[in-house]
């Protein structure tokens, strides 16, 4: 039996972190939304719609993306890889560019609360229906 190298995990295991990450990022992010929802004079009809489409909007980019990375980790040919595979550098960069960029808007003070509330919430339930996702590839894969 060949012996496994550190921080090297099965292809399936891949999916399962994926998706811990993004549901916990999507978490992180809704609850942001929801506490400036809190913060709110008055939530109207029209907050939670546009919530909606902020999701559904992102929702379909990050349902391509989970799928992409899905078809990726499943087509390694080795049963183990490094634990950091669970994304390509494209992804990397993408979060850490999403991320700088939504501290980068709330402590600027730019973003007014109402955005914050409507945008964040939209993008956070997103990020975690993809972790949601991929969690499925994860069950779905049988090893």
């Amino acid at each position: 039996m060949k012996e496994r190298k550190l921080f090297h995990v099965r292809k399936r295991t891949l999916l399962c972190i994926a998706g811990c990450v993004w549901l916990l990022a999507g978490f992180n992010v809704a609850r942001l939304g929801i506490i400036s929802y809190g913060r709110l004079e008055g939530i109207t009809f029209w907050h939670i719609l546009l919530s909606i489409v902020v999701f559904c909007a992102f929702g379909a980019m990050f349902f391509k993306m989970s799928m992409k990375h899905t078809r990726r980790i499943n087509g390694y040919e080795e049963e183990f890889r490094p634990v950091w595979h669970f994304f390509d550098l494209k992804a990397y960069l993408i979060m850490a560019f999403m991320m700088g960029g939504g501290i980068w808007l709330r402590s600027s003070g730019l973003a007014p609360e109402v955005f914050i509330a409507v945008f964040y919430t939209g993008l956070g339930c997103a990020l975690a229906l993809a972790g949601v996702l991929f969690w499925g590839m994860f069950f779905k894969r049988a090893d």
